[in-house]
């Protein structure tokens, strides 16, 4: 169908180095998170739209990824505009379709859901202004308030750089509501952050990350888990202030390995490790310590290994990928990215 106003943006994906692992009501985080903004990952989102008379039904949409219309997409976005259906009283008298693509392979272990619900948020925050529903002032937070209702990480990925989400104490304004731009002084060394992501393991993962956080009610561990995260940021805050990315490596690799702990400590417990991704993190940890290189390793919840490391060792770190890692990645796959300035609104 031809419809009268269109907008599209392109918005990241991103990577959390003190992780949230555990969720209440309304989308709020069990303990505060902070990420790397990634550039190269990323989901283009464009909404074709026309005003409509309301008929009674809430909301009028088609669904379209990589060009094919896509129904099984259907039932998250539409759980996604009942959560925001009060922030975006103009959705039963809009008719839309949603075209959206991603610039890495779908279900590879990158935060899909971050970078496709970010865009589509930001679309609609757009839309919103347009009808005059929005003012200027105040957009990015709109967004990332309605970006985590359709995915808690999502909210992070409205900014570029680091990004809190979730309310701490050391942390100025900070919100289980929306996200913010990391408000502390940052040396330049984490500015220029690389991440490679080793594609171990290609396809839907053993377990979502919506039943993943509710393995964490009642868990033995929770609370321990959540003080943990608690104090972690706190260093973080002191490794970023003082340039440290020893101390920050070795945190954002404990911050990887409690998540897969608390999954396999769940009931029931789930192994998202495949024997390759042991594999890579034994030649990481070899590499690091014979060649005195500041590369790390964190993962989300799944098989793949995200590297990270400062862009002085760059070369060093893709020819030890090249030649050590690429064989344990599924297919030969990776991709190396970078730390990124944020989402784009796309013109033509």
């Amino acid at each position: 169908m031809s419809l009268a106003h269109k907008v599209a943006w392109q918005s990241p994906s991103n990577i959390a180095l003190v992780k949230y692992w555990g969720k209440k009501a309304g989308q709020i985080p069990a303990n505060a998170s902070i990420s790397f903004t990634l550039d190269q990952c990323h989901t283009r989102t464009e909404v074709r739209w026309e005003q409509i008379e309301a008929t009674g039904a809430p909301f009028h949409f088609e669904i379209y990824v990589d060009g094919v219309e896509s129904p099984s997409f259907r039932p998250k976005i539409e759980t996604f505009f009942q959560r925001t259906s009060d922030l975006l009283p103009f959705l039963p008298s809009i008719k839309m379709e949603i075209h959206t693509s991603n610039s890495f392979p779908h279900s590879s272990g990158i935060a899909s859901s971050a970078s496709g619900l970010s865009a589509l948020s930001l679309c609609m925050g757009s839309i919103a202004k347009e009808m005059g529903a929005l003012e200027e002032d105040g957009f990015e937070r709109f967004c990332s308030i309605l970006s985590r209702l359709g995915s808690g990480s999502a909210s992070r990925s409205v900014y570029g750089g680091l990004v809190v989400w979730g309310q701490h104490e050391s942390i100025p304004g900070s919100s289980n509501s929306f996200g913010i731009p990391y408000p502390h002084h940052v040396e330049h060394v984490f500015t220029t952050y690389r991440d490679t992501v080793l594609l171990v393991e290609v396809g839907e993962k053993a377990v979502s990350s919506t039943k993943g956080h509710g393995l964490m009610e009642g868990h033995a561990f929770a609370e321990a888990r959540f003080a943990q995260a608690k104090s972690n940021m706190d260093e973080m805050i002191s490794h970023l202030q003082t340039g440290d990315v020893w101390g920050f490596g070795e945190l954002i690799e404990a911050e990887a390995l409690s998540l897969h702990a608390m999954m396999m400590t769940s009931r029931p417990g789930y192994m998202l490790f495949r024997p390759n991704t042991i594999q890579i993190l034994e030649k990481v940890k070899s590499f690091r310590e014979e060649n005195k290189v500041p590369v790390h390793f964190t993962l989300d919840a799944g098989a793949n290994v995200h590297l990270l490391y400062p862009a002085h060792v760059e070369q060093k770190v893709h020819t030890f990928v090249t030649e050590e890692l690429t064989s344990y990645c599924k297919d030969g796959r990776f991709i190396h990215d970078q730390v990124g300035e944020g989402p784009k609104q796309i013109t033509e």
